[in-house]
């Protein structure tokens, strides 16, 4: 004979006392079908079985005859009492609206599909340029997307016919499966939910109810947009159910890398390579902006690296809170081949050099000399 399984003690699954009042138990059962909802913990077999068997609890305990028989008999005075006959977590709920009637509990047990759905959203990438982004910009874009088929309507029935009821599900659009302790119910593998089959399929369409068609639509490109950022066109992506609305199109942008700029948050970084004697004795020289060039004064004395801030000339947030600031970097260049007057110049200017040291190469070669110089420190340990 099969080995009876065993059975939990309804007081000890809901973690009540004994005496505990209907309040309690109520209270009780409503935290553990919480916590253990199969919505809560989708593919989770151990979580289902505690769902149910809170749910035998107390259909049992909440029942004051059932509850006494319990107490005198134990599983055996209620057998065919409890609730065995419970398919999925709607029957459980249906069973105790008491419990799932407040918003709480019924936000979350809610969500499950009524009337027909919606399209789905589509997702697209569109690459533009930098000056585009500055600017704001419109564009066409080409979308292949899902039409009403127009030879059946969207029926999916051949002219003439129409969709039969599913005779898998009987039009219900969902069949009960084994799911551990539970049956659930999913959706009708033969209808895919919609209770209805086509049996004359649509020769255009066949019998899908649609059709992909390519179709041109304007995208209107704020100004400072980023890579990274989502554009929305509302209702331009795939059709609904009938009566229901279409999805939407969004659209990410890609900046192009640009021949000048890189971009960090609203401000441009650019690099601009000079001469040496521009940097020691200053010059005026042009730089590349989003609005063509712009003269830019490099102070006598100026460093390899050194950061030039022009202000405003960066790219407009997005959100209209103003612009970011241009930063040009100065790179000084060392020129690789040199004329022979240009190398008789610099030889005499490293005479020059030789004999009016800058202070700070001063410092530094006086620091160096010191370094190499001194004496290593020697600790005194005694001795005779």
């Amino acid at each position: 004979m099969p080995m009876a399984t065993s059975r939990r003690d309804y007081y000890e699954v809901l973690g009540v006392r004994r005496d505990a009042s209907a309040d309690e138990i109520k209270k009780a059962y409503r935290q553990l079908a919480l916590k253990y909802h199969p919505d809560r913990n989708p593919g989770d077999p151990e979580a289902e079985r505690r769902f149910k068997e809170a749910a035998d609890a107390y259909e049992i305990l909440s029942d004051a005859t059932k509850r006494a028989r319990y107490d005198r008999y134990g599983h055996a005075g209620v057998e065919g009492a409890g609730a065995s006959h419970f398919r999925s977590a709607e029957d459980i709920m249906s069973a105790f609206t008491e419990i799932f009637g407040d918003s709480l509990f019924g936000s979350m047990f809610s969500q499950r599909r009524r009337g027909p759905r919606p399209g789905q959203d589509l997702l697209m990438k569109l690459e533009i340029d930098l000056e585009d982004a500055a600017r704001g910009a419109t564009r066409s874009i080409e979308v292949t997307r899902q039409e009403i088929c127009g030879e059946c309507s969207g029926t999916g029935a051949r002219r003439g016919t129409a969709p039969v009821t599913c005779d898998y599900c009987r039009g219900l659009g969902e069949v009960v499966q084994s799911r551990g302790f539970l049956q659930l119910a999913t959706t009708c593998p033969a209808c895919g939910g919609e209770g209805k089959r086509v049996v004359d399929p649509c020769p255009r369409c066949r019998g899908t109810g649609r059709q992909p068609q390519v179709v041109t639509l304007q995208v209107d490109i704020p100004p400072g947009v980023d890579s990274g950022m989502w554009l929305q066109l509302r209702n331009q992506g795939e059709p609904g159910d009938p009566g229901a609305p279409r999805g939407n199109l969004r659209i990410q942008i890609q900046i192009r890398p640009h021949r000048f700029f890189e971009r960090h948050g609203n401000d441009l970084y650019c690099q601009v390579p000079i001469g040496f004697a521009q940097a020691a004795l200053g010059a005026e020289i042009e730089v590349p902006t989003l609005s063509g060039t712009e003269k830019v004064t490099i102070p006598r004395g100026t460093q390899s690296g050194e950061v030039i801030r022009l202000r405003g000339r960066g790219m407009p947030d997005v959100n209209g809170r103003g612009r970011g600031d241009e930063l040009v970097e100065v790179i000084i260049e060392t020129p690789r081949r040199l004329t022979p007057r240009q190398e008789e110049l610099l030889r005499e200017l490293a005479e020059i050099d030789h004999a009016e040291v800058s202070p700070r190469r001063k410092s530094f070669f006086e620091k160096l000399r010191d370094y190499f110089t001194e004496e290593p420190e020697t600790s005194d340990r005694g001795g005779s």
